[in-house]
């Protein structure tokens, strides 16, 4: 009977229950919070005259030294003791006598628990949002090397007009500013302590709630305990990020899985994040990005657990909830890698830009420059001025060349309308740049969308 809860049972608990039971395999990763969480409740504990100071000294030095044994690897980490807070407090009761055995006032492991883990989603918030920053650092360094680098621009997958290479990546650089921005609004909104909430309904003893918080890093304290214990709405939003930000990792590993190809050629990964073939030695295999796109399921995995954990579960805290963490860490383990490896493949990725341009001549990427044309200049309603493009594609199919080439006269004889100017308006680099609506493809935009995304950068604070 070497529970810390056993007064109240008169059989030991079955080897199988401790092994269905337990998750000190697994929360142990929460050491560090937990420990910190115990100082600061036993300083606001002696601050209320609950603890002496002779005790709260013991119970800082036999928590310093419970805190070198982990890190150190000499901890002893036993299945009967069911969790990292048991573990823990065992272990300093061992060392220090009585004093350890008063830690545990006014607290709960449902009001221990919920600060440790929300701590360490606060802490991984900012960490992937930093991680998050150096990939918007290089993909802007990319980016503005080719804001003149010709590429097709695709719906569908389908070459639709053309576009700078610059413009593309900053595209990717939006989506990440925006997970970004998820990362850190989360970690504002719960920045709230839950310790003080004891089981579910406060406790009677007199402590301290703002002081711990304060302690901790948190803004505040929670409002309702009630909720506090049982709320695991921090950890539904960390994996709802990470799915978001693994997601625009997938897609832009599609792009550079696709780009890598010999059919498309734009991009070759670098040796060092590619690998080879076990039967065919010509191979170079992009199985960074593979790997990136496989990964996201998993996140996603994550994250629909344990939103089916708490569809269920009546206040306040439940067992259930133990299911929370285990696909939290693994979310986040991918996330620390994905990003690490994503942001090295790109920044030793060779760009093809001789590649992208012979592409930009396939696919009448200025198709819709003739129809603007049509309406601007000769006042054709836009509907009769696709038609009118239609044909004149039609044309180029015929002649074997892209639109961007066909002659002045050709043009001529499907529309008198179409004037000798109609020339320079279909060329890849004056279409480009005729897309001047902010936000759009031309250099000069793309320019300055880098100024934006360098500025924010610059103010962002993490």
């Amino acid at each position: 009977m070497d529970k810390m809860w056993s007064g109240r049972f008169s059989a030991s608990a079955s080897s199988l229950l401790d092994q269905f039971n337990a998750s000190i395999m697994f929360d142990r990763e929460l050491y560090r919070e937990d420990i910190e969480g115990s100082l600061a409740h036993a300083a606001m504990l002696e601050k209320q005259g609950i603890l002496n100071a002779q005790e709260l000294s013991s119970i800082r030095t036999g928590l310093a030294q419970v805190r070198e044994e982990i890190e150190s690897g000499v901890f002893e980490w036993t299945i009967s003791d069911e969790d990292l807070h048991m573990a823990i407090e065992k272990r300093l009761t061992s060392l220090i006598g009585d004093a350890g055995k008063k830690l545990h006032t006014g607290r709960s492991r449902n009001d221990q628990v919920a600060v440790d883990f929300r701590r360490y989603v606060l802490r991984k918030n900012l960490e992937i949002a930093r991680q998050l920053k150096a990939l918007l650092e290089t993909i802007i360094d990319i980016a503005g090397k080719h804001t003149q680098t010709l590429l097709p621009g695709m719906t569908h997958l389908q070459h639709a007009q053309p576009i700078n290479f610059g413009f593309h990546l900053l595209a990717y650089a939006a989506m990440f500013k925006r997970d970004i921005e998820r990362l850190l609004s989360s970690r504002e909104r719960n920045n709230v302590s839950p310790l003080g909430c004891a089981a579910l309904a406060g406790t009677p003893h007199n402590v301290d709630r703002d002081f711990t918080a304060r302690e901790l890093g948190f803004e505040s304290v929670s409002v309702n305990c009630l909720d506090t214990v049982s709320d695991r709405d921090f950890a539904l939003e960390i994996l709802f990020n990470i799915s978001t930000m693994m997601m625009h990792i997938s897609r832009l590993s599609e792009e550079l899985i696709l780009w890598s190809s010999y059919e498309f050629g734009f991009v070759e990964l670098s040796d060092e994040y590619s690998t080879g073939s076990s039967i065919m030695p010509q191979k170079k295999n992009p199985d960074v990005p593979e790997l990136l796109r496989g990964k996201t399921g998993r996140v996603y995995g994550s994250l629909m657990g344990l939103l089916t954990v708490m569809k269920g579960l009546p206040l306040a805290y439940n067992k259930d909830t133990q299911e929370d963490k285990e696909g939290v860490f693994d979310a986040v383990a991918t996330a620390h890698i994905s990003l690490d490896i994503l942001n090295e493949a790109l920044k030793t990725m060779t760009v093809k830009s001789e590649n992208m341009l012979a592409a930009s001549k396939k696919g009448h990427l200025s198709a819709t420059d003739l129809a603007d044309y049509l309406v601007e200049h000769c006042g054709v309603p836009f509907r009769e001025a696709h038609f009118i493009t239609g044909k004149a594609v039609a044309r180029a199919e015929a002649l074997g060349i892209d639109l961007s080439e066909i002659s002045y006269n050709e043009l001529k004889a499907i529309d008198e309308r179409i004037d000798e100017d109609i020339i320079a308006h279909l060329q890849l680099e004056h279409s480009m740049n005729a897309r001047m609506s902010a936000g759009g493809t031309a250099t000069l935009r793309t320019l300055e969308q880098l100024v934006h995304f360098e500025h924010y950068l610059k103010e962002l604070d993490i």
